[in-house]
């Protein structure tokens, strides 16, 4: 849907389309070849000395890079590749190649994809956010945090995309009214003119930077913090739970939101329009629109609230069953309540619950479950693949032995850099492709330092989340931009200030964990 709009621009500019067709053709040929091409120089030439395994695993890392960067192969597709092609090099076994598509991180993000699933079947999502919205208020720059806010706190629990892609109408209903051939009590003088297109404009850069930064939150926000947290687990003993997380990146994302806010609105696209009542009616005319809330709702509801609490409260409710009045009768210390397990029984009881009397059908049936983003499931288990290759063959030694020559003498300086890094790999390739690529290095790196793998690690994969400054940088920046209120040049503009502003957020938090 993000890219239609501009498509359809697009289209109005071309006078040969089966030379763009030929053109785009011959790209796509061109990435699709390229990736073999660089796995057998890599392996055969092995400019880097690297030992046969790890200069066939390094092989592979580019072959997917380039399918990955270029999509001339569907992503979940290239994901399959270390299935087929590590067992034919001898790099991992077919068992080992096969079992990190099963690694438990990815039913965790399953069970989270199923809870936003229901949200978006009875429309949860959009009630929740219409009420965030309404909540916040009716002045111009209050409208637009509540964008921001809505699109932060579902963002959290759903993916960016659909956060953005449900937030996107909403917001488009609100600034109809300004943009409108009459919006009379606000005139035409140019600087009312120049007010009523940067509000525009910051309602939807709120959507897509609201929805990037609540991916940052929880560990189920976004897939590189559950890629991340299953790279420490697999091939470093190091758990990272759903609490760990969120204590660490809930308020780094918390701090990033207001800032960003009061940036866009304040000093970059400054509106100075003043109280707009007509943007909160419309919010309100949609709340009423959806009338008051059905047994599905609420059901969804209190499934997703529970979930949650388990999620965040995890530790207390472990500690309480290890008590000696429990034990007493369970005779088992062993048994706890685990991020995945709480997701998966979260998502069971959603084909379990009944929608409204006990003969009617569940909230969700398996029909449903065509929707969920099982390629997302596939990059988990594809990334965590090269993780196990990276470890047996060596290559994550050797490129941390390269890197080490480095001076390591500050390591907050150091950590500093990496996050640098992580900014800039990621404008060049997906986050989730970044942080399978790139945390398997610095937690080599962090270890050789003799630090804890977590303290380079969750730096540089929340790095991955802040991308800000081109359309095609994240699905939520393409959804804002095809709009037609933001240009690419206001999406630099804005991005570049934001991405500055999170790497002095993750500078500070580097500070302060060291």
């Amino acid at each position: 849907m993000g890219y239609q709009i501009s498509d359809i621009r697009c289209a109005s500019r071309i006078s040969n389309p089966a030379s763009l067709f030929s053109t785009a053709m011959s790209k796509r040929t061109c990435a699709i070849l390229s990736g073999p091409l660089l796995f057998l120089l890599m392996w055969m030439w092995n400019p880097f000395a690297l030992e046969p395994a790890a200069a066939k695993t390094s092989g592979v890392v580019l072959w997917m890079l380039v399918w990955w960067v270029s999509e001339a192969v569907p992503m979940a597709i290239t994901s399959i590749l270390p299935i087929i092609l590590f067992p034919i090099l001898g790099i991992l076994s077919i068992e080992k190649a096969c079992t990190p598509y099963g690694n438990k991180f990815v039913f965790l993000f399953l069970g989270g994809f199923i809870i936003a699933l229901a949200m978006e079947k009875w429309n949860l999502h959009r009630r929740l956010s219409l009420n965030i919205v309404n909540f916040t208020g009716s002045s111009a720059d209050r409208i637009i945090f509540g964008f921001f806010l809505a699109s932060y706190l579902l963002s959290m629990w759903i993916s960016n995309t659909a956060t953005a892609l449900m937030m996107f109408p909403i917001a488009s209903s609100v600034v109809a009214l300004l943009v409108s051939p009459h919006p009379s009590p606000l005139g035409e003088r140019s600087e009312v003119r120049s007010g009523i297109r940067n509000f525009s404009l910051c309602i939807m850069l709120s959507i897509a930077y609201g929805a990037n930064i609540g991916g940052i939150a929880t560990l189920v926000g976004t897939p590189p913090n559950a890629a991340m947290a299953g790279l420490l687990s697999d091939k470093f003993a190091t758990e990272v739970s759903f609490f760990d997380w969120m204590k660490i990146a809930l308020p780094f994302s918390f701090v990033l939101l207001i800032l960003s806010y009061l940036l866009l609105v304040k000093v970059i696209f400054p509106n100075r329009l003043g109280r707009f009542e007509l943007g909160h009616e419309i919010v309100q005319q949609e709340l009423r629109l959806l009338g008051k809330w059905t047994a599905q709702e609420k059901r969804v509801f209190v499934v997703f609230v529970s979930t949650a609490m388990l999620w965040i409260f995890q530790e207390p409710f472990n500690n309480l069953l290890h008590a000696d009045f429990i034990q007493h009768y369970v005779k088992n210390e062993s048994i706890e309540f685990t991020d995945v397990g709480i997701a998966i029984t979260a998502g069971l009881l959603l084909f379990l619950v009944p929608s409204k009397s006990f003969k009617s059908k569940p909230l969700l049936e398996w029909k449903d479950s065509e929707r969920l983003p099982w390629g997302i499931l596939l990059m988990f288990g594809g990334g965590m693949a090269l993780a196990t290759a990276f470890d047996i063959s060596g290559l994550d030694d050797a490129v941390a032995n390269q890197m080490n020559t480095l001076d390591k003498s500050n390591l907050v300086l150091f950590g500093i850099i990496l996050c640098g890094v992580g900014l800039l790999l990621t404008a060049l390739m997906s986050n989730l492709a970044m942080v399978n690529i790139f945390v398997p290095i610095v937690v080599v790196l962090a270890i050789s330092a003799g630090k804890s793998p977590e303290l380079f690690a969750i730096p540089v994969t929340i790095a991955a989340s802040c991308d800000f400054m081109f359309p095609m940088s994240t699905p939520p920046n393409a959804i804002a931009y095809s709009s037609g209120y933001v240009r690419a040049t206001d999406m630099l503009r804005a991005g570049v200030v934001l991405n500055l502003l999170s790497w002095v957020l993750l500078a500070v938090m580097v500070y302060i964990t060291f």
